[in-house]
């Protein structure tokens, strides 16, 4: 039971919970002891040191918005933005009560009465932001990976191929969004006219600029792991006389899976950091949006709402990076292959 347990755990990358479990068991509690405070002492103590830096450096610090806040001041902002999420969702449930009440008094007096249902349209709250921004790094990421990842099969598989994307790729890969936004959104108004759009340009607009920013270093791994491909394993594909697309699937991508995860790994990352400047000037209602319109509005409690947006955004890029791991190892034929 222990070693499953362990083995989970290692699978979906909690290594640090490991020594709890040998602790529980009793299995050489000193040693398990020290990797416990390696793993979660040093790091509380480093955290608690980063705390107390800032804390000091922020009460020397005053800005044309006011003091610096320091983490105290970020937890109030934090505490008022979920306040602020409660009583938006509130406000929301009372109105689509009195919308239902209403209606069933129209039907009351008059039960062939045509019902119409109003969407709510209040301010969006901070949460329905970090939700709206992952939704958008998401759809540019499933994008790119959709263009990258057989991009880079057939460059790894093609010598000739590759020699002749190469340069293309070198030359967009260092291509900063702001310089891609102004173009997608011109190309964005003239293809998507539509008088009752599924989406809304801003989210396509944003999307669009993730996936052209980070689909580079998942077609680079990928074709870097498919070229170096055991050269048995292609050979012993074609005295089984084994097609094309079959040698792909059952060859080319399982032998360059750790590669192209790495590459997928990379990208969300990138993208994730795209995004916020991506939404800053597409006014996408996600966290760019929100930490511009902040810094727009400059009241006391500006400084201290863009910090909490600051470490959202943060803890947000270590659990995305966090889920892709896990997938790494969940689909990866070496499931303990150590990740950095």
């Amino acid at each position: 039971m222990k070693s499953k347990i362990i083995n989970f755990l290692e699978l979906i990358g909690l290594t640090w919970a490991i020594p709890v479990v040998r602790l529980a068991a009793w299995d050489n509690p000193k040693e398990q002891t020290t990797v416990l405070f390696r793993f979660i002492g040093l790091p509380m103590l480093a955290l608690m040191v980063f705390l107390g830096a800032w804390s000091g450096v922020a009460s020397q610090i005053k800005t044309s918005l006011g003091q610096l806040p320091g983490p105290v001041d970020v937890w109030g902002q934090a505490m008022t933005l979920v306040d602020e999420h409660n009583a938006e969702r509130a406000k929301e449930a009372a109105f689509y009560e009195r919308q239902e009440k209403r209606n069933a008094e129209e039907l009351e007096k008059d039960p062939g009465a045509e019902i119409k249902m109003r969407s709510y349209t209040g301010k969006p709250t901070f949460a329905d932001q970090v939700f709206t921004s992952i939704k958008t790094v998401f759809t540019g990421f499933l994008l790119g990976t959709l263009i990258a990842i057989p991009l880079g099969i057939a460059c790894g598989l093609s010598k000739t191929l590759y020699a002749a994307v190469s340069p293309l790729i070198q030359l967009f890969k260092p291509v900063s969004p702001l310089a891609w936004l102004p173009i997608v959104t011109m190309v964005v108004s003239a293809v998507y006219v539509s008088p009752d759009p599924l989406f809304a340009k801003s989210y396509i607009n944003s999307a669009i600029t993730v996936m052209l920013c980070s689909l580079w270093p998942t077609v680079i791994n990928t074709a870097v792991g498919v070229s170096s491909i055991d050269k048995d394993l292609i050979n012993v594909g074609r005295v089984l006389r084994l097609g094309w697309f079959t040698q792909v699937v059952k060859i080319a991508i399982p032998s360059a899976l750790p590669m192209i995860f790495t590459g997928l790994r990379i990208s969300l990352g990138i993208g994730w950091m795209v995004l916020i400047a991506a939404e800053m000037l597409a006014q996408n209602p996600g966290l760019g949006k929100f930490v511009w319109d902040e810094f727009q509005n400059g009241s006391s409690d500006s400084m201290g709402r863009i910090m909490v947006a600051v470490l959202v955004i943060g803890l947000t890029g270590f659990v995305l990076d966090w889920m892709m791991m896990t997938l790494q190892k969940l689909f990866s034929y070496d499931k303990t292959r150590e990740i950095r």
